[in-house]
């Protein structure tokens, strides 16, 4: 059984005690072993940990961590203290100058997730050097599991969606408290066709206030 440390530990009881869960234990265990693994273990449930249920205010949906060293540390986008910056968010924080005025230049997002930012990506581990190693491994059935019980959440939350796989998800998103936001992803293949002019950010914080909650400080 996992142990969060805050109330994710009881939303997921079900999910963690299930079969799913323990043969995707089983797979990681091997991994672990044989490979080289992203992010470190102890790191794999980082956005859950900072960022529990009831603080929730925004969600942002990665695909799956980083494979390269010294990245990846279980949030999605972030990366860890000291880093360069992966292309995708040097766009993000592009996108926020634009939008808000704000100059970002720190990618390690700890301050967005303890404000109620969960950085959820939808596959948790990855082999290093290997994108999209882990996907289909079972990480999916967990992380829409999570979308789903935010989305049964009286209190309004924002989901921002980008990129298609991202936007798969937007089933999950049914009850009409929430805000849904879509647009392209903010990878350098993609961020013209939707994401730079989104302005998703003042969106989301404009959402928050008027369902009286306290706007996400972007700065990072």
């Amino acid at each position: 059984m996992v142990n969060i440390g805050n109330s994710w530990d009881n939303v997921l009881k079900d999910d963690f005690g299930g079969e799913n869960y323990r043969n995707l234990r089983r797979f990681l265990a091997e991994e672990y072993r044989t490979h080289t693994i992203y992010p470190d273990m102890h790191h794999i449930f980082s956005a859950l940990k900072e960022t529990a249920f009831e603080d929730v205010k925004v969600v942002i949906i990665g695909q799956d961590p980083y494979h390269n060293p010294g990245q990846a540390h279980g949030m999605c986008f972030s990366v860890m203290p000291g880093t360069d910056t992966p292309p995708s968010l040097v766009n993000v924080f592009k996108e926020i100058k634009s939008d808000l005025g704000i100059a970002n230049t720190n990618p390690y997002l700890i301050d967005w997730a303890k404000q109620g930012v969960l950085l959820l990506n939808a596959v948790l581990t990855v082999r290093a050097g290997q994108a999209g190693s882990h996907r289909g491994k079972g990480w999916e059935i967990l992380t829409d599991s999570i979308i789903k019980k935010l989305n049964e959440r009286n209190e309004p939350i924002v989901f921002m969606l980008w990129g298609a796989y991202a936007r798969s998800k937007k089933g999950y998103v049914t009850n009409p408290n929430h805000l849904v936001l879509e647009c392209a992803h903010p990878s350098p293949l993609s961020a013209y066709n939707g994401f730079f002019g989104c302005k998703h950010f003042s969106k989301c914080n404009e959402f928050l206030t008027q369902n009286g909650l306290k706007p996400i400080d972007w700065r990072t």
